[in-house]
């Protein structure tokens, strides 16, 4: 029997292992306040996916302030999603499931993710996972962040797996649309209904729906 052509299993993490956006929105609603600029819900999350020192930018943007510097304003936000990550970021259904199943298949495990290093591995010790992946990489030393397929080039190049053969687990629109320009299978879990996620291999309404049957099917697919 010819081995399956998938050989790496790549996790996002905010949205997908960890429910980090609510803390994510906070963090930006409370920081953003302090130089003018009051976003809702709502506007926080047309910026879901980015790297927030882009997000920054572009708020800065949109609502230009003098001090303190973009910079500054990225740097306090990631204090604070670091101090919430590590008192009260819950985990998402089902994400320990899909690392098992994953690891059984016998599929590498990493984690490819636009937030800086120092956020994932609090999220990743918070949920208790660390140890389940061989690779944890960050967007944030990358020239552009998600939907740019950089991170997940740069976690198939360590991982020394070519792209075709890496399997991405999203939520956000710019995390599916980053694995697929980088050709990589992609299966999705998005929050909300949108029917640009057609472009996912695979949409699951949770991690808790994926089975060894899917995932198995999903493997043969893209022999």
């Amino acid at each position: 029997m010819l081995a399956p052509v998938l050989r790496a299993a790549i996790f996002d993490l905010d949205g997908l292992l960890v429910d980090s956006e609510p803390l994510w929105r906070r963090a930006e609603i409370e920081h953003f306040a302090t130089v003018g600029l009051h976003l809702t819900d709502a506007e926080c999350e047309e910026t879901t996916g980015l790297r927030i020192d882009e997000v920054v930018a572009f708020r800065h943007r949109q609502h230009p302030w003098g001090a303190p510097s973009v910079a500054e304003i990225t740097s306090r936000i990631v204090d604070r999603m670091v101090s919430l990550l590590r008192e009260e970021a819950p985990a998402k259904p089902g994400g320990a499931h899909a690392v098992d199943l994953c690891a059984r298949a016998g599929l590498r495990l990493a984690v490819a993710s636009s937030s800086p290093l120092r956020l994932i591995e609090a999220a990743l010790a918070r949920l208790g996972l660390r140890e389940r992946f061989e690779l944890v990489v960050s967007a944030e030393r990358e020239p552009y962040g998600k939907p740019h397929p950089a991170v997940f080039l740069r976690t198939a190049e360590q991982l020394g797996i070519a792209p075709t053969s890496c399997l991405v687990f999203e939520d956000s629109l710019n995390g599916l649309v980053a694995a697929k320009a980088a050709r990589m299978a992609c299966i999705a879990v998005p929050e909300r209904t949108d029917a640009r996620f057609a472009l996912a291999d695979l949409v699951l309404p949770s991690l808790d729906a994926l089975d060894a049957r899917t995932l198995g099917t999903m493997i043969e697919r893209v022999r």
